[in-house]
């Protein structure tokens, strides 16, 4: 099957943060608190999905307010942070949205994320993953991490889907 196949039957998008919404930098102050940076044509994508009456969720490892404040900006419909098993999100995922794995697309970038991206219907790497991430993967991003790889992802699917907007 190919990208476009796969692409056609997708109504969940599936996001990793930390190397995929980011560029995998983590930086922190001399008090502690963490900074991430996101990309703003990522964010905008969010949105154009979110317009086309499409569902997100975001999926990571990690616990920070940050995401939260960005998944609300975004419009992201669900967040599962300090998600040590990946595979047991999505299992929940499936039950919560009542979708088939052909119908979840994950851009993930490291081993964790290979759980979701052997089951998801259209998985995708950054240019930035683990070899083994992007031997699973269908489909790798020209952009890179933090830098428009959402976006492309999202371009892609909603262009497939007639759901661009004009």
């Amino acid at each position: 099957m190919d990208i476009r196949e796969r692409a056609a039957r997708i109504k969940l998008l599936v996001v990793d943060v930390d190397g995929v919404m980011t560029d995998g930098r983590i930086i922190y102050d001399n008090y502690g608190d963490e900074f991430k940076a996101f990309d703003v044509q990522d964010g905008y994508g969010l949105m154009l999905w979110w317009r086309a009456g499409l569902k997100s969720a975001i999926v990571t490892a990690k616990k920070s307010r940050i995401v939260l404040r960005r998944a609300k900006t975004c419009h992201i419909t669900r967040v599962f942070m300090d998600a040590k098993d990946k595979g047991a999100v999505y299992e929940k995922l499936l039950r919560i949205f009542k979708l088939t794995d052909e119908e979840i697309c994950f851009i993930g970038d490291d081993l964790i994320d290979m759980p979701i991206m052997k089951r998801a219907g259209l998985a995708v790497a950054v240019p930035y993953s683990r070899p083994e991430v992007k031997a699973v993967a269908h489909y790798t991003t020209s952009a890179g991490s933090g830098r428009g790889a959402i976006r492309e992802l999202i371009e892609l699917i909603l262009k497939t889907q007639n759901k661009w907007p004009e």
